[in-house]
């Protein structure tokens, strides 16, 4: 498996409340830079509290070999025209590194916090992918731009907003999912799918491969090609002890994936349905403090990845090594030997590989 990582490297956060570390944007080069000489294959960031792309390219001009994505940057809210922008501008600052990963958030976010209209997001999101491709094919091929669709209707590229040609033009296109409808999608137009964290070894095998298998089918392509990108949700610490202070905070991150609907498939496989009706209801009285109560020990250790350093290498490994091709693990660094721990758990990660 390849090794991404978010930061601050070990951030944790379990979604209830502001993260115990929060990071520090003025930092990004340095810490992009560290995260290369650690080994890592790529740094990753997700569109919560700051900018991706503007993080990602001050990471651009302080690192030589680290690939950078987003993980995820929200696509509906900007048009794909924005967005092939910012994908060229920041493939052309790193050489050719860039990950363009896309998500499309849930219907009361797109509603409420974008202020736009909803459709379904399946088909969105496949014209979506498709305009900002036709958007990169026009610049780097001096074609004509020419793309209509249910969503989209593209038909003007003018000198003055065209950047032209450049080395690297394939920039890989990643999508978010987690339901079957999205995960065919992803199986039709993209080059990788990105996980949510609550998706579990069953779920995965079950419900998530057979649909980007059935979309890949439908576009003739090989389901094989497609990138398998997983963000477990991990606790993980040096001994016992502090490792249970860190499972706590995971377990709450349990219950707040437990009371979302968008989430509910993952659970409903496990058999979770009445938990998850429960711990919804209890979000909506906004009493986030009792839905950790609802997530049971055999719950957490489904959901997440529980083990200390000198174990958790070996856990992802045997838990996902079978299913996916990235994975996004860190841990806290802040002495030489943190960093070291490190280089040696991603050393173990990267030998774990799918049958």
């Amino acid at each position: 498996m390849r090794a991404e990582t978010l930061l601050p490297l070990g951030k944790l956060d379990p979604g209830l409340r502001a993260p115990d570390v929060p990071l520090d944007v003025t930092t990004i080069g340095d810490a992009a830079a560290q995260v290369e000489a650690l080994g890592y294959d790529a740094l990753v960031v997700e569109e919560t509290k700051d900018d991706p792309y503007q993080l990602l390219a001050m990471a651009a001009v302080a690192t030589r070999t680290l690939g950078l994505g987003t993980s995820v940057a929200m696509a509906f809210p900007r048009s794909p025209t924005v967005t092939a922008l910012s994908a060229w501008t920041l493939q052309k600052a790193s050489g050719g590194r860039a990950i363009l990963g896309l998500g499309s958030q849930v219907r009361g976010h797109i509603r409420r916090r974008y202020g736009m209209e909803w459709t379904a997001p399946g088909p969105w999101m496949r014209d979506y992918v498709g305009a900002v491709r036709a958007v990169w094919h026009c610049w780097q091929e001096r074609t004509p731009l020419d793309f209509q669709s249910e969503h989209y209707n593209l038909d003007l590229m003018v000198p003055l907003f065209d950047p032209g040609p450049m080395a690297h033009p394939d920039i890989p296109v990643h999508i978010a999912a987690i339901n079957p409808n999205m995960c065919g999608v992803a199986g039709e137009v993209a080059d990788g799918v990105r996980l949510h964290p609550v998706c579990s070894p069953k779920y995965i095998a079950e419900v998530m491969a057979p649909a980007v298998a059935r979309g890949a089918e439908r576009a003739g392509r090989d389901a094989a090609a497609v990138d398998w990108c997983m963000k477990p949700l991990v606790a993980t610490a040096a001994d016992e002890a502090t490792l249970a202070a860190v499972t706590r905070t995971v377990r709450e991150r349990v219950g707040f994936y437990l009371s979302t609907p968008a989430y509910r498939a993952a659970f409903d496989v496990h058999d979770w349905t009445d938990e998850a009706t429960e711990a919804a209801v209890l979000s909506k009285a906004q009493r986030w403090d009792e839905i950790s109560a609802i997530v049971s020990d055999e719950m957490l250790h489904t959901i997440a990845t529980v083990g200390t350093y000198d174990r958790i290498g070996g856990l992802l490994g045997e838990r996902y090594g079978p299913h996916i091709d990235r994975i996004e693990f860190s841990i806290p660094v802040n002495t030489p030997e943190d960093g070291e721990r490190l280089s040696a758990i991603l050393g173990e990660l990267g030998r774990a590989e799918r049958p």
